[in-house]
């Protein structure tokens, strides 16, 4: 049976890219918090890619996603009315 996947919080990914950036190696790390190495290297890359919006989380869509859902949320509005 597979495990569940997990869920870690902005701040938990934050902290592990600061350990990382502190000079601790990445395999140290991810084995010190008990995630893949893999792991770390994706959030690294979102990161670097989009340091504002990576690690939305908890339901909070990305920005395209968010637009898209505030858009269709007016537009069921509009229908009501």
């Amino acid at each position: 049976m597979p495990t569940p996947r997990r869920h870690y919080t902005r701040e938990f990914k934050l902290d592990a890219l600061r350990l990382i950036e502190e000079g601790h190696p990445v395999a140290e790390v991810a084995r010190n918090l008990g995630i893949h190495v893999n792991t770390l290297h994706g959030w690294r890359q979102q990161f670097a890619a989009d340091p504002k919006a990576s690690f939305p989380g908890n339901g909070k869509s990305a920005g395209k996603d968010e637009e898209i859902r505030q858009l269709k949320k007016a537009l069921k509005r509009a229908e009501q009315e």
